[in-house]
């Protein structure tokens, strides 16, 4: 599985508020085909020194438009961390980022997919976790029993890298 390097988060240096939408994102949509159960160290890239809306546009400090800084924004691994819910006006429209509540300063963006658009790129909805020898909960492919700490990691596992989900891994639907 391939990972990028060096780990970059993107943080919020002003509050960012409730339903404030970001995008659209460019390029070939793969929320989560990175995504790890480690956080690994590395340099932090902070983008929101003082939004700001211009033209009708959120800039972050540098003037930088969110096009050059959207794919910064690491995929969540659970619920807990999220941020943001990626979202598409209709199915195979332009995808969005949407605060989910009010981001705090210093909160890293951390974003996956709303309900409807998992259900359009085939990335399953669900995980239901199990719990190790050690009572911690892990999350069990259906397909390979690959396990994983978190719910997200299972499932961009499963739609990205499990060669034995017959096929489902490898058929993308392409923004």
């Amino acid at each position: 599985q391939t990972s990028r390097a060096p780990a970059i988060s993107v943080n919020a240096e002003s509050c960012i508020p409730a339903g404030l939408r970001l995008g659209p994102v460019p390029g070939i949509f793969k929320l989560g085909k990175y995504l790890s159960d480690r956080r690994e160290p590395g340099p932090k890239k902070k983008v929101f020194p003082r939004v700001r809306m211009v033209r009708g546009e959120l800039v972050d400090e540098a003037g930088s438009s969110a096009l050059e800084w959207i794919g910064l924004i690491r995929a969540a691994r659970d619920s807990r961390e999220q941020t943001l819910e990626a979202v598409a006006e209709l199915p195979g429209g332009q995808i969005f980022y949407r605060a989910l509540r009010d981001v705090q300063p210093g909160e890293e963006l951390t974003v996956w997919y709303s309900n409807p658009l998992a259900q359009w790129f085939d990335i399953p909805i669900t995980a239901t976790p199990t719990h190790d020898e050690k009572g911690e909960e892990r999350y069990i492919c259906w397909y390979c029993w690959r396990t994983f700490k978190y719910p997200n990691s299972l499932k961009a596992h499963v739609h990205f890298h499990c060669a034995l989900s017959h096929g489902r891994a490898f058929l993308h639907h392409e923004h």
